[in-house]
């Protein structure tokens, strides 16, 4: 997913509790939704930061030999900048563009 175009806030929001629930009916099951793919955010953002870092790795790890990178600083920067993955996951929960299902009411409707 490209974060660069959420329109996800960088600060957090107050937010209507009562509107969080509409999807699902139920507040704790939403903030479940919420966190687990905040979660999901957050292991992709780590890895794609990891892969652009690993070009920068050097072989030898002596602390004299440490330099500064100016393209490292600005990735690094980038990753700051960018929305907290739990904003990200509430965004993307409000306008709708997580699925999600409970297993549970689906056996239920099965009976």
């Amino acid at each position: 997913m490209d974060y660069k175009k959420t329109n996800a806030p960088t600060n957090t929001v107050t937010r209507d509790i009562m509107n969080l629930c509409n999807g699902t009916g139920n507040i704790y099951e939403s903030i479940a939704i919420i966190g687990k793919r905040a979660n999901q955010i957050s292991v992709e953002i780590k890895q794609e930061l990891s892969k652009k870092l690993q070009e920068f790795a050097s072989s030898t790890d002596n602390l004299d030999e440490v330099f500064e990178n100016r393209e490292q600083i600005e990735i690094s920067r980038y990753y700051e900048k960018l929305p907290k993955p739990s904003l990200i996951a509430t965004q993307e929960f409000v306008e709708g563009k997580i699925y999600f299902r409970n297993p549970t009411q689906e056996n239920e409707l099965e009976d």
